[in-house]
């Protein structure tokens, strides 16, 4: 989000922002009315118009392509997610089988797999992980998607080290601090609240780990944008309400 109002500050001329630089309605809409266009793909901005990668990162080839049609590019990409990158490519070059644990088809996943030629496995639950077939089980990795709820990782990163002994990989490091510390105090909510209000959005890997934690905390959890969205009946007759949020940069 700052990264765009930068950019806006800076350049006199529109400005394109390749997917949602967050998940927040709110922003969006502001930004958009401030003058920035969201775009999916590269084809749709204008030749010479200033473009904004999202935090989520992107494949090699989109460098390439606004490489090649000379785009001037503002990298917002967190540093988190640039760290995974770089251990893709690490694993890579050692000749290591990448996999992913993580949301297939989910934008920073994406970008993960596109930092490399060869190929990589997605694995998203502990039941993927017994179907799993590598060309050489002493030579595998991990790494993992950075918005990622941390009790199922752990149980993912287990089994794969019990499938593969040799796995090597960076255990929930990777997974944002802010993530683990909002999904830590959800438990502590869980523990006094009787229901759970997550406020974010629906398209957002961050708040529905939050929605699931506080499921799996026997807490009735409701996930809303707005607040239109959020029934009466979902509070009423309950002493004590529990509500969180990822933040605007969700």
């Amino acid at each position: 989000m700052h990264a765009v109002e930068q950019v806006r500050a800076r350049f006199a001329g529109a400005v394109f922002v390749r997917h949602q630089i967050v998940h927040n309605c709110q922003v969006i809409e502001s930004l958009e009315q401030a003058g920035v266009t969201f775009v999916e793909d590269l084809s749709e901005i204008p030749d010479g118009a200033v473009t904004v990668l999202s935090a989520h990162g992107v494949a090699r080839r989109i460098y390439e392509e606004a490489r090649q049609r000379q785009l001037p590019v503002v990298d917002a990409t967190c540093p988190l997610v640039q760290r995974v990158h770089m251990e893709v490519c690490r694993h890579a070059r050692a000749n290591r089988t990448v996999i992913i644990i993580g949301h297939a088809g989910h934008a920073e996943v994406k970008g993960i797999q596109g930092q490399v030629d060869s190929a990589v496995v997605v694995v998203g639950a502990v039941a993927e992980v017994a179907m799993l077939t590598v060309p050489d089980p002493g030579r595998v990795a991990y790494v993992t998607q950075t918005t990622l709820s941390v009790s199922d990782t752990r149980e993912i990163i287990a089994a794969l080290k019990a499938r593969f002994p040799d796995i090597v990989g960076p255990d929930i490091r990777t997974i944002c601090y802010a993530t683990q510390n909002r999904q830590a105090a959800l438990r502590m909510i869980a523990a006094r609240a009787e229901r759970i209000v997550v406020c974010g959005s629906g398209n957002s890997s961050n708040t529905n780990r939050l929605r699931e934690l506080g499921e799996a905390q026997g807490r009735p959890t409701l996930l809303v944008e707005e607040a239109n969205e959020l029934p009466r009946s979902f509070i009423e007759g309950i002493r004590v309400l529990g509500i969180t949020s990822r933040g605007i940069n969700a």
